[in-house]
């Protein structure tokens, strides 16, 4: 993201060099004016600073020559890369790492002049990070969101690639933030951000840790893995204080082995310093009683069901809280305070069944989520899931367990198949699953809501799970309009 209020922001080559430690010389080149960084060719501007990075396919090198075409004045690499360009060209190890110290570097360390509070973990970010903004909105705080679904400055939406921007894109971000006096930002931090070094030379005010279960174990080598990237955030130079949810074994290692200031907080553990301390239902809206640090007592009646809406709720208290918001404030606004798009999202036109849209991806994700639904629901709960093609493949007969499990009428579909054929995406769903009368497998996933709605009655409820907010379906390497929210909209507009 660029702004023209950016203009202003500019690097030597000199200056770059000796912030990495490079010791090449740079003949004659030395006082050249770097006026913008990006990794991607298609997005230089004359007088920009080229970075090209070694990818899980192809070495950036390979688009030295485009960028250079484009107007790019040098370039950043490491030195595994074969470049034979005009344009001075500084080498390092790691560049991915020092890219995010550049970046912070250049744009003028802009997240230490606002309060940044960045959220980790598998399941809840997203839904905690608009929690988070609505708490700051509710009491005239300027804010800023980053993460999943959007960016947010203020009353300005953007579109997002990834859920945490390369490091060129997040520092500018901030810049504008700061720029525009948006003085509060939570941004989503993902392990492929932490392992890749997207958020190098960030400063948080404050981190969190939401939860950590089985995902992205095509990216990570183990479950260890990923847990040693989303660690990385909760270590001296992000951030000098951590709030960590010890529900699992995971956030309970974590809260153990950070050395930072930390805070816990948990559903059920009587030993946090924030906890639920009672919960109960009714008219749809789940009341929370909470203690926290230094007597607080609390009583909040969200809109959002579910256990694990209710440790996203504890989470952004505790976090606003500890933005400098008073608790009582906090709570006022979490009582009428929304979910994320596409997260437990209901679509109500009328019908006599209720409908759900929900991004579940995870088999933990997929269990709470129709745990959720069943505490509400009368009637048969009809459950629509896929899995993604080319993500990580030991969690599809999990996530297909976790829809047999908590589904009266389970709906085996396509989600975003990419590059595979997606029946091998659905055998690989149902392997060693004996499939009943009440399991059925529709590759379409346009006609597999339209089965669900037409199989509902009162008091059911239909529950599309998987894609959430997305608004496209990839197949072959082609993206095609496909929004969950749409088509359960006109599937029940059919059935009227």
């Amino acid at each position: 993201m660029r702004s023209n209020l950016l203009s202003e922001y500019s690097l030597s080559l000199s200056e770059i060099a000796n912030l990495i430690g490079s010791s090449e010389v740079i003949s004659g080149k030395n006082d050249l004016r770097i006026h913008g960084l990006t990794l991607d060719s298609n997005d230089v501007i004359e007088g920009d600073l080229f970075v090209a990075l070694p990818g899980l396919k192809v070495h950036g090198a390979k688009f030295v020559e485009s960028a250079v075409a484009n107007g790019a004045v040098a370039v950043l690499t490491d030195s595994s890369a074969e470049i034979d360009t005009n344009v001075p060209v500084i080498r390092v190890a790691n560049p991915r790492f020092w890219l995010g110290i550049v970046a912070d570097k250049f744009y003028g360390n802009p997240s230490s002049a606002i309060n940044v509070i960045g959220i980790t973990g598998t399941n809840g970010k997203t839904t905690t990070s608009y929690l988070l903004q609505q708490i700051w909105e509710f009491n005239n705080r300027t804010s800023g969101l980053i993460g999943t679904v959007e960016t947010r400055i203020g009353d300005e939406i953007f579109p997002t690639i990834r859920t945490t921007p390369e490091a060129p894109e997040l520092q500018s971000t901030f810049a504008i933030m700061r720029e525009r006096h948006n003085l509060n930002v939570v941004i989503e931090v993902s392990s492929h951000a932490l392992a890749l070094n997207r958020v190098e030379g960030t400063k948080f005010s404050v981190v969190a840790f939401t939860n950590l279960s089985q995902d992205h174990l095509d990216f990570h080598k183990n479950m260890e893995d990923y847990y040693q990237a989303k660690s990385r955030l909760f270590k001296f130079g992000f951030a000098e204080k951590a709030i960590i949810n010890i529900d699992d074994s995971w956030g309970k290692r974590l809260f153990d082995e950070t050395k930072i200031e930390k805070i816990s907080v948990s559903t059920h553990n009587d030993q946090a310093n924030w906890k639920i301390i009672e919960t109960s239902s009714s008219n749809s809206k789940v009341q929370l009683t909470i203690t926290g640090p230094g007597g607080i007592l609390l009583s909040i009646e969200s809109p959002l069901i579910g256990d694990y809406n209710g440790a996203n709720v504890l989470m952004a208290l505790a976090l606003a809280v500890e933005s400098g918001i008073d608790p009582l404030a906090a709570a006022d606004a979490l009582n009428t305070a929304k979910g994320a798009p596409g997260r437990m999202e209901s679509i109500d036109l009328g019908q006599s069944f209720s409908a759900i849209v929900d991004y579940a991806h995870t088999p933990d994700a997929v269990t709470a989520a129709l745990k959720a639904v069943r505490g509400a629901t009368k009637g048969k709960i009809i459950a629509v899931l896929g899995c993604g093609g080319d993500r990580d493949t030991t969690k599809r007969s999990l996530m297909g367990n976790s829809l047999i499990s908590g589904a009266d009428i389970a709906i085996f579909t396509s989600d975003n198949p990419r590059s595979e054929n997606p029946l091998s995406i659905l055998d690989q769903m149902h392997e060693g699953i004996q499939l009943a009368e009440n399991h059925f497998v529709i590759v379409d996933r346009r006609e597999a809501i339209k089965f669900a709605v037409d199989n509902a009655s009162r008091n059911d409820c239909v529950v599309i799970l998987g894609k959430g907010h997305e608004t496209g379906q990839e197949i072959m390497g082609k993206i095609s309009p496909f929004d969950d929210r749409v088509e359960l909209k006109n599937a029940i507009r059919r059935t009227r």
